[in-house]
């Protein structure tokens, strides 16, 4: 384990994390900041529990409408991409079978 320090709203909080979620830790702390300034703005430039309280209920407002918002569907499967010159050989190859077919039916 081992010890990081996030700032939050302009307040700086040590917690212990395994090594590996140092990067997680690191971007929510991004996610957090982005919503800093309007929470300190909701509580009156009043740093303390009273922006970290604004600063929850945004974040909690986020969640509510992620949760709400039903995920898109599935994306149909792409089409594998079929060049030209694929295309140029698959109707050569259907037009010789046509000519055999016709030839055959003239034989008969």
């Amino acid at each position: 384990m081992a010890d990081i320090t996030l700032h939050v709203a302009g307040r700086s909080y040590t917690v212990s994390a395994r090594e590996d979620d140092t990067p997680h830790l690191r971007a929510l702390e991004a996610k957090i900041a982005g919503h800093a300034d309007a929470a300190l703005r909701a509580a009156g430039g009043q740093a303390g529990e009273r922006t970290l309280l604004y600063l929850a209920l945004i974040l909690a407002d986020a969640l509510d409408e992620a949760e709400r918002v039903p995920p898109p569907p599935p994306a149909a499967p792409a089409a594998p991409a079929v060049s030209d010159e694929l295309l140029a050989r698959i109707a050569d190859r259907l037009e010789a079978i046509a000519s055999t077919l016709e030839e055959s039916a003239a034989a008969s």
